[in-house]
């Protein structure tokens, strides 16, 4: 009985083939790593290493009308006015109504 190996896997064949499901594992454990660090919910890291600083908040409508009664944009009359209307709501278009 004769053997011949003409289409069997040869040294360069298991070669690739271990390679490519090397490769093929490693993609696949780096993309849960990616997906684990997503999804983890603390804060992101900046690529030096260093965490983001949180984006600055917003100052309050009535610390935004103060300093514009501080710099003279408006005077004590139409602060205390527009200050009353921040506070009672008044001047605000009605509910479900685009302004």
């Amino acid at each position: 009985m004769m053997y011949w190996n003409d289409h069997g896997m040869n040294g360069w064949g298991l070669g690739l083939m271990t390679f490519s499901m090397l490769l093929f594992l490693g993609l696949i454990i780096f993309g849960v790593v990616l997906l684990v660090r997503h999804l983890d919910g603390s804060p992101q890291q900046h690529p030096s290493g260093r965490p983001t600083p949180p984006p600055p908040e917003r100052p309050a409508p009535e610390q935004l009308l103060a300093e514009r009664l501080a710099r003279g944009e408006i005077d004590a009359d139409d602060y205390h006015q527009r200050l009353e209307a921040l506070r009672t709501g008044a001047g605000r278009p009605p509910a479900g109504r685009p302004s």
